[in-house]
């Protein structure tokens, strides 16, 4: 964090003279309007006046190498501190305050009064196939997750609750060259999904269902419609599973 006195508006930009330890002005930098503030603001004007001493954070030098900084991550003390304090890998503890479709947000033990700082990507949620998040969790539930990364620009912490989860695909590795049958879950123009075991999905390529000229798998299968497959691969790295006809070449 570094202690700067406002000394002029480019545009929309805040300008700044960073001042050292002992007071002394150093180099000159800039806080994007982006990063002025956590609130909606038109100009940064509203907020700041020419003369005044505020604290930013660095992130990066752009223009010929000119130092960008950003004053929204020192603008709630508290929010920064409890932020600073969370480390990669950490458990926490949370209630998950509202559910959409893009993700989950989740108060966070500890975080400051009136703020909401967890949130939770849809596929950090499971290893699951889900359609909406509300499969996974709802409004109002108590959870433990892990995170992810905090950032004090956002003033957000992204977390996880599928890493405290053990992957299905691990108990699944020794399945490769089985004959298995599952439910079609999923069409897309290169192929279909298969349900092979819980919370394990393998992909299907088209020139598998077969050797006729086909625009789409939804010409041959329904979704639903139960299919024998061969496990041609797991990959765990990629965490994939590739299927292939039965009785058809193992095409690698």
């Amino acid at each position: 964090m570094r202690t700067a006195k406002v000394i002029g508006f480019d545009g929309a930009d805040v300008l700044v003279q960073l001042v050292d330890a002992e007071g002394e002005a150093t180099e000159i930098g800039r806080i994007p309007l982006h990063e002025a503030s956590m609130r909606r603001i038109e100009h940064p004007s509203e907020l700041f006046e020419v003369g005044q001493e505020i604290d930013a954070e660095e992130f990066g030098r752009w223009r010929e190498g000119q130092l960008h900084l950003s004053a929204r991550a020192c603008e709630i003390p508290a929010l920064r501190s409890f932020l600073l304090a969370l480390e990669r890998g950490q458990v926490v503890t949370g209630t998950v305050s509202e559910v959409h479709n893009f993700g989950v947000f989740v108060h966070v033990d500890g975080e400051p009064e009136g703020l909401c700082t967890g949130f939770i990507r849809v596929p950090d949620l499971t290893w699951g196939w889900i359609n909406h998040p509300s499969e996974a969790v709802e409004a109002g539930q108590r959870i433990t997750a892990e995170v992810i990364i905090a950032e004090t620009r956002s003033g957000q912490v992204t977390l996880s609750l599928k890493a405290l989860q053990e992957d299905p695909l691990i108990r699944f590795a020794d399945q490769a060259g089985r004959i298995l049958t599952g439910p079609i879950t999923k069409i897309v123009p290169f192929g279909v999904f298969v349900q092979l075991a819980p919370d394990v999905v393998g992909f299907l390529h088209l020139s598998e269902l077969t050797d006729e000229p086909t625009e789409t798998p939804d010409q041959l299968v329904d979704e639903g419609q139960l299919i024998t497959v061969k496990v041609a691969e797991v990959d765990l790295q990629r965490h994939r599973v590739r299927l292939g006809a039965v009785g058809g070449a193992d095409r690698t």
